[in-house]
Formats: C-alpha cells, structure tokens, sequence
C-alpha cells in the first residue's frame, strides 16, 4: 500500500498562519513531519497552529519574517536551524494581497510588490535553505503558484506576471540543484475553497464553477495533498513540474 510518509522530515512553509497555509502545515503533520511556521503579522494564528501540531505529536514552533527581505528570510533561517534543524522541505505559499484592476488602471507599485512576493520570495528561501539540502543530498522546494500564470485572464496582471517569473525561476533552480538530490516543483491552485469559504457559505461560485471541467472549485485539502505528494519519496523523480490542481481548467500542452 502506498503511503506518503514524511516521518523524520522537517518542513518550512511560509504563509502558514494564512488559510491554505495552515491547512498545508497540518496535512505534512499528519504525514508525520515537524513543522516551522512561518508568519509575517499574524502571530496569534501562527501559535494555534503550533498547538494543533504539537497536538498530533509533531514538533513545531513560529517564525516571524518578510518574506520580501532577504535579511529577515536569513534571520528566520538561522532561528529555525537552531531551533527545529535544517528543513528537508520548503513550501513557499506566502504572498502580498492586493486589488486586482485592469492593466491602465493597475497601480505600477502592485507589480513590484508581487514580483518581490512572488520571485523574490523563493530566490530568498532558496539562498537560505538548499545550501543545507545540497550538503544532505536531499531535498524538496515547492513553490505555490496560480492557474492564472497559465490562464492570462483580465484584471490579474500583476499576479500573474509575477507567477510567470515565479516559473522560470523555479524551472532553472530544477536544473541546477538536481544532481544534488533536491526535487523542485510548483503547485498551481486553482480558485480554492478555504475556510472562510465555509464561514460565509460562499464554496459554490456559479459563474467559475460552471469553467471547471469537474464543475466544482478545488479544496485547501485537496491543494495540501499535492504538496504531501510532492514533498514525499513518492515523487522521487519529479521535478521541474508544475502541476496544476485547478480541475481541469489548466491543462499543461506537450
């Protein structure tokens, strides 16, 4: 029986106190592994989640950074070495939030700040962490991206042009990192349901739903999963990827 287990694995994840960040750190929890939660502001939700882990018997504890500067990012990195030990996964999911307007509308601030939560973000975490992986010969980095990288829809210009740049960078950090046994992929969501979905009732968005082939919105679980996936032995020889969970609406061509 196939089984992704993570055991004796630590993981970071940046974004963790946020809603498809906190679902990713407790799914690599069940899969057995320790957990660094990284937040920016929100330091109340990054400690429950520390407790929910502790709960499960995995060991876990909270970092603050900006995951826009590279010297936090280096400060955190030594903080979770010292504390936790060098982490065999990095999940980078945090990004900045903004107003999504039409490209003459778009303020030209909003495409620095997502090329900087977007590539910079992983250029940073990069720097920091595969140094550690690469002595190991082993290691997984997984990028968050977006349907919308592929998809080049309206009024998502910033996002997505960032998430573009995102792409090159992770496909040649694949190429480059490969002979040391680092596995380096993305996932892309597609529109997904999260907890506050489910708080406001707000999980069945007809006008989307009715674009996805499986004519439903994904779940934070069902994003999570793919990242265990990824992160486990079970994609061993997978990398450079990037793996759309949008039901269908992105379909990578060959």
């Amino acid at each position: 029986m196939l089984k992704i287990d993570l055991t004796g694995k630590l993981a970071v994840i940046t974004g963790a106190s946020g809603q498809l960040g906190r679902v990713m750190a407790q799914m690599l929890a069940d899969c057995g592994a320790d957990i660094a939660v990284h937040y920016n502001s929100n330091r109340t939700k990054a400690e429950e989640l520390v407790n929910l882990i502790t709960e499960k018997g995995r060991k876990a504890a909270a970092f603050q950074a900006d995951i826009t500067d590279g010297k936090s990012i280096g400060a955190m990195h030594d903080a979770i070495s010292k504390q936790l030990g060098d982490p065999d996964i990095v999940v980078c999911n945090a990004v900045i939030q903004y107003d999504w307007k039409t490209v003459l509308e778009q303020d030209p601030k909003d495409y620095f700040s997502q090329f900087e939560s977007c590539v910079m973000h992983n250029v940073y975490m990069a720097k920091e962490f595969i140094p550690a992986m690469k002595e190991k010969h082993y290691g997984r980095f997984i990028a968050i991206n977006t349907e919308c990288s592929a998809l080049a829809e309206p009024n998502c210009s910033a996002y997505t042009s960032a998430k573009k740049g995102l792409d090159g960078f992770i496909r040649v950090l694949a190429k480059e990192v490969g002979e040391y046994g680092i596995t380096v992929n993305q996932v892309a969501p597609g529109w997904t349901i999260s907890e506050r979905d489910r708080e406001n009732n707000s999980e069945v968005i007809p006008e989307y739903d009715s674009t996805v082939p499986l004519k439903r919105r994904g779940t934070d679980a069902e994003i999570a999963q793919m990242v265990a996936f990824l992160a486990s032995d079970l994609a061993s020889f997978t990398t450079g990827a990037y793996v759309p969970v949008s039901g269908g609406r992105v379909m990578p061509g060959i």
